[in-house]
């Protein structure tokens, strides 16, 4: 599997709130996505990325200091009170978690979606 994976958030983001710094990092490339190393969901979408030729970067949430402060955030932006992740981000808008991507997998409008943000060449 090949996508770009980051593991810290840099020193610029460190003074700005959580919610501020996922909407700086969703904006810095056509698809971002926040998951956990060991989440079995997180991994297919992955896998689903990738077997559509699509490179997202992953920040892994277990893997930074302030990976817990991101998740809780996240699941305040998802409106979810169990998890967070993954949490998917294309062209800097948040499509989702695993249900949502699916989804628009299935009925079609994933394709586009990519495409609008230049993660995707058919």
């Amino acid at each position: 599997m090949q996508y770009q994976a980051q593991q810290q958030y840099g020193a610029s983001s460190s003074s700005s709130s959580p919610m501020r710094r996922i909407e700086q990092m969703a904006a810095e490339n056509a698809v971002v996505m926040f998951s956990i190393s060991s989440c079995c969901m997180c991994h297919a979408v992955k896998r689903l990325f990738c077997g559509m030729g699509v490179n997202p970067t992953v920040y892994e949430l277990d893997e930074d200091p302030r990976g817990k402060e991101i998740e809780k955030a996240l699941m305040r932006l998802m409106g979810s009170s169990s998890a967070a992740v993954p949490a998917v981000f294309i062209g800097g808008k948040l499509v989702g978690s695993m249900d949502r991507v699916m989804a628009s997998h299935i009925n079609g409008s994933l394709v586009p979606l990519l495409k609008n943000a230049g993660a995707l060449w058919l």
